[in-house]
Order: C-alpha cells, then sequence, then structure tokens
C-alpha cells in the first residue's frame, strides 16, 4: 500500500525535505510561487531578486506590505514565507541573477530552478545557465488573464531561445520627430522629450524635425526663409533641445511656442512630406490663452486618470510639469539628471502633456493620462488570480520532476476563455530541441549580415553579441589562422578596439568570429556576411531569422495574446510558435529596465503552429509564448515593457 504524507507519496515528500531549488524572481509570480513551495513542504529554497518594494506591487504580491515599501523583494518574502514554515530554509539574495558570482557550478546547486521573472535578457541568462550545469529549469509567464508555463531540460526539449523572438522594433526617428500616425509615435516622441530637457541627452533620441527625412524633398531657399522666420518668432536657434531650454532658463511658455509652434512650422516647409497626409497645425499659447481658456476637460468621467482634458488643459499641466521637473532637476545640482519613471508624478504629467499636446497637432485623438500611462510605462494590469494559478502549476511541473517523471511535464497555457472542450487550462506535449538552436545545439553558429565598411567594434559586442544574442560578457576571436583578439572581457584589454571598423581588422564577407562567454559557458561561430544593402536604421540582420512582419491573419485562429512576466521584456517559455496580433493585442512599447532600450517598441504578431492536446490527442493552437520588449535589463523587474505583468 503507497504510503502518503498529506497528498505525496512519502517518498517523494521525504526528497522535498532535502532537494535544494533556486526561485529567481520574488515578484507576482515568485510571491505566489514561494509560499506553495513551503506550503508543499519544500525545505531548503534560494530566492534571488534585484528589486525593492513599490506601492504599487501590494495590491497582488501578498508577502509584501506597506511597511515594506523601499525593502528588498527577496528578503522580505523570505521572512513572510517563513511565518507559513518556520523550519524552512530560505537563502535570499537582493542581487541580480547575471551577477557572476552566479556561476555554472552555483547552478549546479540545484536539482531545480524556477523562474519568476520579468525580461528578456534574465530569462535567455538563466536558461543558458542551466543548460550548462545541466539543471531542470521551468519558465513561466503572466499577461492579465492569460498565463504559461513550461518545461526546460537540456537534450529534452525545446530550449527558451529554440524558436526566435521578434526583434524590438525601433521606430524610424523621422516618423517619431516629424510624421507621427499612431498615438504611441506622439508618447515615445514625449519620452524623448524628458530626457533632452531633464536626462540624459541622446543623439538617436533627439526631437527637432528631422531635416534628413529621405521624404522630406523640399525647395531649399523657400525653407530657408521659412525656417528662419519661424527661428525669429521666439528668438529660436537650431541648437539642442536641452541647451536652448536652460538658455530659456526652462521657460515654460517659450519651450512650449518652440515645440508645439515653431518646429511644427519648421515641418511644414518640408512640403513633400504633407502632400498625402494631412499636415499638422500648430499650437500657440498666446493664441490657446486669448480663447478664453477652452474646457479643461473634454472627455472621460470617473477617475480623474481616466479623463481625457481638453487641449488648455494640457497646456496648463505641461506648464505645471516643466516648472516641477525644473525645480527638481536645479536641486541636484549643476550636472545633475532626472531619471523617467511611470511612478512619478511629475515625469508622468509631463509625458501626458506632452504627448497629448503634440497628438492634438497631428489631428490624433488624446488619451487619457491612464492610457498614456499604459503605454509609455508599458503596462498591462497584473492579475493576482493569474499568478496564483500558474505558481500552482509551477509546483505541480515541479514535483514531477523531482519524482523522476520528466516526460510527462508539459507546457500548459491558462486560457482568458474556456475553449470548445470548455477548458481553462491547456496541457501541451513539450518539443524537441531544434537542431539549428544557436543556444543550445551541439554547436552553435549563426550567419549574420553587416556592412563591415561601416560597423564598429563596439556596435559588434553591445548590439549584436550582448543585445540581440544575450552574452554578458564576450570574448571575440577572428578565425584568420592568428587567433587575433577582436574583444576581450578583461578591462582594457581591447578598449581602444572599440572605435574601429570591423574591415580595419580584416573581417570581410565570409569571415568567421568565434565568440565565448565564459561566465555562460557558452560559445557561437558567427559568420559574417557583408552587405551595403541594409535598410535605413539597420545595422545588422541574422540570417534565417523571422521576418517582423505577420502574414495576414487568418479565419478562426482564435484569442491570442503575447505573455510576459511583468513588464520590458517578455517571458516566451519556448514550446510554441507565435500568431498574428488581434486589433487588442499587446504593444511592448519601451522596458523600464535598465539595459532596456527606450526607444524601442514592439508589436507582437507571428504564426500558430498546431500540437496535440495532452489529454486527448487532438490538434490544439497553441497560444504564443510569452515575449516582452526591449531588449530587456537584467533586473526581476516589475515595471517592464507594456506588459507589466509579473
Amino acid at each position: 500500500m503507497v504510503q502518503l504524507v498529506g497528498s505525496l507519496r512519502k517518498e517523494l515528500a521525504d526528497s522535498l525535505s532535502t532537494s535544494k531549488v533556486l526561485v529567481v524572481g520574488a515578484g507576482g509570480i515568485g510571491c505566489e510561487l514561494l509560499k506553495n513551495l513551503v506550503l508543499t513542504g519544500f525545505k531548503n529554497i534560494e530566492v534571488i531578486d534585484l528589486d525593492t518594494i513599490d506601492v504599487s506591487n501590494l495590491n497582488r504580491q501578498f508577502l509584501f506590505q506597506k511597511k515594506h515599501v523601499g525593502k528588498s523583494k527577496a528578503q522580505v518574502a523570505k521572512e513572510s514565507a517563513l511565518q507559513f514554515c518556520p523550519s524552512a530554509k530560505i537563502t535570499a539574495s537582493h542581487d541580480s541573477i547575471m551577477n557572476p558570482d552566479y556561476n555554472v557550478e552555483f547552478f549546479k546547486n540545484f536539482i531545480l530552478v524556477m523562474n519568476a521573472l520579468d525580461n528578456r535578457a534574465a530569462r535567455n541568462h538563466v536558461n543558458r545557465m542551466c543548460l550548462a550545469a545541466d539543471i531542470p529549469l521551468i519558465e513561466s509567464g503572466t499577461a492579465g488573464y492569460l498565463g504559461q508555463v513550461t518545461v526546460i531540460k537540456k537534450g529534452m526539449t525545446e530550449c527558451y531561445e529554440c524558436q526566435p523572438k521578434p526583434a524590438q522594433k525601433t521606430f524610424p526617428g523621422c516618423t517619431i520627430r516629424n510624421t507621427p500616425s499612431e498615438p504611441i509615435h506622439c508618447i515615445v516622441w514625449a519620452k524623448y522629450l524628458f530626457n533632452q530637457l531633464f536626462g540624459e541627452e541622446d543623439a538617436d533620441q533627439d526631437v527637432s524635425p528631422d531635416t534628413a527625412d529621405p521624404e522630406a524633398s523640399w525647395n531649399p531657399e523657400e525653407t530657408a526663409a521659412r525656417a528662419t522666420a519661424a527661428e525669429m518668432d521666439g528668438d529660436v536657434k537650431r541648437v539642442s533641445t536641452k541647451q536652448w531650454a536652460r538658455n530659456n532658463k526652462y521657460d515654460a511658455i517659450k519651450l512650449f511656442n518652440k515645440l508645439f509652434k515653431d518646429d511644427i512650422m519648421y515641418l511644414l516647409t518640408m512640403d513633400k512630406l504633407w502632400k498625402k497626409r494631412k499636415a499638422p497645425t500648430p499650437l500657440e499659447w498666446q493664441q490657446l490663452e486669448n480663447t478664453g481658456c477652452p474646457q479643461e476637460v473634454s472627455s472621460g468621467s470617473g477617475l480623474k486618470d481616466q479623463q481625457v482634458l481638453g487641449v488648455w488643459g494640457y497646456c496648463k499641466l505641461f506648464q505645471e510639469s516643466v516648472e516641477t521637473l525644473h525645480s527638481l532637476l536645479a536641486g541636484k545640482g549643476d550636472g545633475a539628471e532626472l531619471v523617467w519613471d511611470k511612478d512619478d508624478a511629475p515625469s508622468m504629467d509631463f509625458v501626458t502633456a506632452a504627448a497629448n499636446l503634440r497628438m492634438h497637432i497631428f489631428s490624433m485623438n488624446m488619451k487619457s493620462r491612464f492610457d498614456v500611462k499604459s503605454m509609455a510605462g508599458n503596462i498591462i494590469p497584473a492579475i493576482a488570480t493569474t499568478n496564483a494559478v500558474i505558481a500552482g502549476l509551477i509546483v505541480l511541473e515541479g514535483l514531477k520532476i523531482l519524482a523522476g517523471e520528466l516526460e510527462s511535464c508539459r507546457t500548459i497555457f491558462l486560457n482568458k476563455c474556456p475553449n470548445l472542450r470548455k477548458k481553462l487550462l491547456i496541457p501541451c506535449i513539450l518539443d524537441p530541441p531544434v537542431a539549428n538552436c544557436y543556444v543550445c545545439a551541439s554547436k552553435p553558429e549563426v550567419t549574420v549580415k553587416v556592412n563591415v565598411h561601416k560597423t564598429m567594434v563596439l556596435s559588434l559586442q553591445d548590439k549584436i553579441l550582448k543585445e540581440r544574442f544575450g552574452m554578458v560578457a564576450p570574448d571575440v576571436q577572428i578565425e584568420d589562422g592568428k587567433g587575433t583578439i577582436l574583444i576581450s572581457s578583461e578591462e582594457g584589454e581591447t578598449e581602444a578596439n572599440n572605435s574601429k571598423f570591423l574591415s580595419d581588422f580584416g573581417i570581410r564577407n565570409g569571415s568567421r568570429l568565434q565568440a565565448d562567454d565564459f561566465l555562460q559557458d557558452y560559445t557561437l561561430l558567427i559568420n559574417v556576411l557583408h552587405t551595403e544593402a541594409l535598410e535605413r536604421d539597420v545595422e545588422f540582420e541574422v540570417v534565417g531569422e523571422a521576418p517582423d512582419k505577420a502574414p495576414p491573419p487568418q479565419n478562426n485562429q482564435g484569442e491570442v495574446l503575447n505573455i510576459t512576466n511583468g513588464n520590458k521584456d517578455s517571458a516566451q517559455p519556448s514550446t510554441s510558435s507565435k500568431v498574428p496580433a488581434e486589433d487588442d493585442d499587446i504593444m511592448v512599447v519601451d522596458s523600464d529596465d535598465a539595459e532596456a532600450s527606450s526607444s524601442s517598441a514592439t508589436v507582437t504578431s507571428n504564426i500558430k503552429r498546431k500540437h496535440p492536446d495532452a489529454e486527448t490527442g487532438e490538434i490544439s493552437t497553441k497560444r504564443p509564448r510569452t515575449d516582452q520588449s526591449s531588449a530587456a535589463a537584467a533586473t526581476d523587474d516589475d515595471d517592464d515593457d507594456i506588459i507589466a505583468l509579473d
């Protein structure tokens, strides 16, 4: 007769008390997971999270209380979980999982790793560390009412990176600066403007009219005359936005007229841009003020954040936020900078006002503060119940692994609505590894198209190896028979190479590079394919990647949404392809994580593939794996991409 301890077989229950498991992330899913683990009988747990507790976490992360705001999530989660089971041994680390201290040997200390992360960079890293250590990984993610859990085991299943994720889409600079056509373009412009005025200036985030726009073919003499007239009206000089603001002592009204009148008048001189588009309409502060201050609220009711103000209302909000932010900046001293935060009221007010004024100028419907925050801060409402369901499923899959039943593990999708068989939870058989995966193949190899005469070594390191291929500290050697070291992870060894072009080192069409990341125990061979035919603003292409645009939607494809565990970036368990996005699909706009590019925005849309349902054997369509922008940071932050997901 089988002996039971609670609901578990005695052998399994006994193994739980001795099995050491790692939980990465102590946010929405992580809190529920820690509670579940100690109540199930796990006694030896290590939890790592770099984040601190914010007041916005308290509605769903139930291990935290108001008195904990500002404290380490990992440490407080440990203390709260121990109240459920004081005999458990929980080790908490307030740190990034990408810290070099957490190497392959560290991961080998655990029998199982469970991810409760919120960004792609950290997910990629943990995936590689578990592959290198040959430790099972349970990946998870939630997005509103949707969620999923999958198991990753070296040699048996797809890894997290087997299926390509859509690259974060960066809007062309000329669209943001000259011809916005969607509210998101104006919101991105407003966030750029915040950095140009109060934060760290970035040449790639210029908000002034882009005279290099390939569409802008106009009469130079007429343009010069109009631009000169516009500049004289307000004494505007074509200098950097921040310098102009300093010269004018951050006068909100002068700044308003520059951004929303003079710059728009300058855009109007680019005649060709407006032949097939509706031309923008400049705004002038004095004219609006003299109209008698039109109503400040134009639509919406109920909560203040859900109201859409009138034009004058946003003018006043712009003025107030500029004055407040300038005061905060001045209080920090010379050379100080502010960092945009969606939870900072003056910062959010500024972006809301600037974005809406630009929307009005370009004949778009203005948005409420709530809507702007959702796009600018990349938030999808996180639902505590979804986190709880997913955390429970993680533990169930973990029990299968500890019982030696890895073959019975499944990828499980939590749907918003029941399917035709009236199921909310859909288990699917795990997919085998992809033979040509650039991470888990026996000899990972990729081909990259670049212009070797224009691509610098620093771009190869930061944008290709770190950002695109997820390396942390790459070393690169040219396979030229000499073993030339192009990039070294040792500080100072190859910094002189950073500003040189690839061609300066003899790299040409057909050259091969060997990139090693010793922390991840990962080697990638890169075949260089020289081309001069890349699109504008595109520095490289990975050969064989899926195109950014999805094919036309098919009928009867059902509801699909990209899933992410909190914000920037995106959890994408690796067992399903993606599907064409619906009208209400998630747009990932930008990550608040440290490493995320603030200029990126992603629209998720890909193709479904079908798999047999694990219970019935019938064909069922998988929902796309979790995704999340940007690019993303190595933090375990809950405030990532348009997707705040936990």
